[in-house]
């Protein structure tokens, strides 16, 4: 089981719908997937369950709020106990593969800060063991699901570097960061890098020193993802080539060779479906080349994780 976060510090980069399109493309391939919805804003959450369902059903106690929820109130909670199957997905994908979600809450913003409170200590040792505790909350929670339940966890991150997201970065083996090929949204890319290196560093150095037999990190970056691409002539614009060259040269990472084009008709529509774009079956030469883009995006990604 390998675990995926999908992270970029800008928002509107599509973050989401990259997420929710190749876990369902995954999943049509035969591939059993378990979506996490970590960002306060819910979106991936409600691109497969509509609000009020999720009102109705799951906002009080499954969501992944809950497990931190745990934590803070020295309630365990099985993380197995979060996981739904939509409906809407499985019916799409007719019998490929599974699709899963554990949905997020508004309330993780909360949260964030309540986890702050558990990292104090009256000794170094003593901190350096709640810096543990909190920050591997996430990986402890997946380790207790079966190892041949899931072949591949993604989770979407929220915009930022906060514990919960961090909690993402130590459960990881991957990190995956999907881009729109402009300064904004390509800025932070060296920063977010560096932040997860100096976590990695900073966690390994207390496993290192604790005796509990704490596991080291290691999270390798897939790579960076571009996607919302306006295409002319078969090629990126040349504005947007500009950005896709300096971060294939500059950065050092890599540069998965499948770009996802823009289509803001397209991609809007489908979360009110509970259907990623990739399983709509439409017919028209746009939604075919674009799903094209999407396998195409997909298969890099297993390609390059081993699933």
């Amino acid at each position: 089981m390998k675990v995926v976060s999908v992270i970029n510090y800008k928002g509107g980069v599509g973050k989401t719908t990259v997420t929710a399109n190749i876990a369902a493309q995954l999943a049509w391939t035969g591939k059993r997937v378990l979506l996490i919805d970590l960002d306060p804003q819910t979106n991936l959450t409600f691109s497969f369950i509509r609000p009020a369902d999720w009102e109705k059903n799951f906002a009080q106690s499954t969501t992944i709020k809950a497990l931190f929820d745990g934590l803070l109130e020295g309630k365990p909670v099985e993380i197995s106990d979060l996981i739904h199957e939509p409906k809407r997905a499985k019916d799409a994908l007719k019998g490929n593969g599974k699709l899963e979600l554990i949905s997020s809450h508004l309330g993780l913003i909360n949260v964030d800060l309540e986890l702050a409170t558990l990292l104090g200590g009256g000794s170094m040792r003593q901190i350096k063991q709640n810096f543990i505790k909190v920050h591997s909350r996430l990986a402890t929670a997946l380790s207790e699901l079966d190892a041949n339940e899931y072949d591949i966890v993604i989770v979407d991150c929220p915009p930022n570097f906060n514990i919960v997201t961090k909690t993402a970065i130590v459960a990881s083996d991957y990190i995956l960061v999907p881009t729109r090929p402009d300064f904004l949204s390509t800025l932070g890319i060296d920063y977010l890098i560096r932040n997860v290196s100096d976590l990695v560093e900073d966690y390994n150095a207390y496993a290192k020193e604790g005796d509990d037999g704490t596991a080291e990190i290691k999270p390798a970056t897939i790579g960076v993802l571009f996607n919302m691409i306006q295409i002319m002539n078969a090629q990126p614009i040349s504005s947007q080539a500009t950005y896709i060259e300096q971060i294939k040269t500059q950065s050092g990472l890599n540069v998965i060779p499948t770009y996802i084009s823009r289509n803001d008709t397209l991609f809007a529509g489908a979360p009110e479906t509970g259907v990623p774009v990739v399983l709509t079956h439409q017919t028209g030469s746009t939604y075919g080349r674009i799903v094209s883009e999407l396998e195409e995006a997909a298969d890099d990604v297993a390609s390059i994780i081993g699933v």
